[in-house]
């Protein structure tokens, strides 16, 4: 048995992955950091063991892509001629921007988890080797960043047995 075509993977796991990456670090960076992930897979992929689980191996890529972006944000400078006076959020398009900004706001292990688990459909066992941890603290984690989603967010489904 061998591994399927690159091609192929990317195919599958490709829309999982920019999920994950527009979740930890917003619209305007996730290209950059699903096409980075992508690049280390590549490079990767030809020692990758058959048994192993593809979509949380490009998960934890795409996490540590992130802290990469992340951090390289911090260090570089932002040239600009002449400074707007206010800042303007990219134009709205079928995603629900507001629900952006509540992932957004959760912290950042909260954000991962919920990123990882209800975005990337990964199992709380694969979620904990990702942020290190336990599976009971990964789905915690999860479980508090969607509790605050339900308060926070204005367009929350109430949980069972909650009033609408």
């Amino acid at each position: 048995m061998t591994l399927p075509p690159f091609e192929e993977v990317v195919r599958i796991h490709g829309p999982t992955v920019w999920r994950v990456c527009r979740a930890l670090l917003g619209p305007v960076e996730a290209d950059d950091a699903w096409s980075e992930t992508f690049l280390a897979a590549l490079r990767a992929y030809p020692q990758l063991g058959l048994d192993s689980n593809v979509e949380a191996w490009l998960v934890t890529i795409a996490h540590r892509k992130a802290i990469d972006v992340t951090r390289a944000g911090g260090r570089r400078p932002v040239p600009v001629s002449d400074p707007p006076d206010t800042v303007t959020a990219p134009a709205a398009d079928s995603r629900d921007l507001d629900l952006v900004g509540a992932v957004a706001s959760l912290p950042a292990k909260q954000r991962q988890a919920v990123a990882y688990h209800y975005l990337a459909g990964l199992a709380y066992a694969d979620v904990a080797a990702i942020l290190g941890g336990t599976p009971d603290a990964a789905r915690r984690a999860a479980a508090d960043g969607i509790a605050t989603l339900r308060r926070t967010y204005p367009r929350a489904a109430p949980s069972e047995g909650e009033a609408p």
